[in-house]
């Protein structure tokens, strides 16, 4: 399936042979969506929601790019998600990993991440509609689950397509640093949660560089200790301009 749609072009790409290969590296618009099926007459909008593990010192990434050990939380259980028994995690953590998954209708990420990842092996682990901020289309795309959208013309459009697949439910924003940055800069931003994971790493890829506010407010909606994170959740803080 080979179209071009608004400065976009989408490909439908078995599962992966080795997906934790695939998934540990790091961690489109679909012809063919569903009716919200909005229930009595009430319209959900979909929130884009940035959902990340990071340092206890603001790194998403050690210089390497090597997600193990931020992501070491996802494994370190004998609780498996209930959406996908691939990951293994303590009690505390798979209800809140298991809530991403059960609200997430579509997945937003940038080009470094999809390149770092191998394209998941044509099969994201999360979702099957996923958006690649992207500056030009890869000459390979992996076939798999999932179908894979490259935005070309910017972070605004991307939103906008995710918001649209997304349909009831929810946009996941995965990053990379950058991606995020640039939707923390333009406001699209409605939710975050972060998985603090309690080491320092000192370098890296750190998430919170150039913003462009002064300062950006946000209310604390979600704690939870689990073994080896913390899982914390946020919700900005709009004001009526912003509306």
């Amino acid at each position: 399936m080979n179209s071009w749609v608004a400065g976009v072009k989408e490909y439908a790409s078995p599962l992966p042979e080795n997906p934790l290969q695939n998934l540990l590296q790091d961690w489109t618009c679909d012809t063919h969506i569903a009716p919200t099926g909005k229930p009595d007459g009430v319209e959900h909008v979909s929130k884009v929601v940035f959902d990340i593990s990071v340092s206890l010192d603001g790194f998403i990434a050690p210089p390497n790019h090597d997600p193990s050990r931020l992501q070491a939380w996802l494994f370190n259980g004998d609780t498996p998600s209930k959406y996908s028994d691939f990951f293994t995690l303590s009690a505390e953590s798979a209800q809140v990993f298991d809530e991403l998954l059960k609200t997430t209708g579509a997945i937003i990420t940038g080009r470094r991440t999809y390149d770092l990842t191998g394209g998941w092996g044509g099969s994201h682990p999360v979702s099957e509609k996923v958006f690649v901020l992207s500056r030009d289309i890869p000459q390979d795309i992996p076939q798999g689950s999932t179908t894979f959208t490259f935005v070309l013309d910017g972070v605004e459009s991307a939103v906008r397509q995710a918001k649209k697949a997304a349909g009831d439910k929810n946009v996941y924003l995965m990053g990379g640093a950058n991606v995020a940055q640039q939707c923390l800069n333009a406001g699209l931003l409605d939710e975050i949660t972060l998985h603090v994971v309690p080491v320092l790493l000192g370098q890296g890829v750190r998430l919170f560089d150039n913003l462009e506010h002064d300062t950006i407010e946000l209310e604390q909606t979600k704690v939870v200790q689990a073994p080896g994170v913390t899982h914390l959740g946020f919700r900005f803080i709009r004001s009526q301009s912003d509306d």
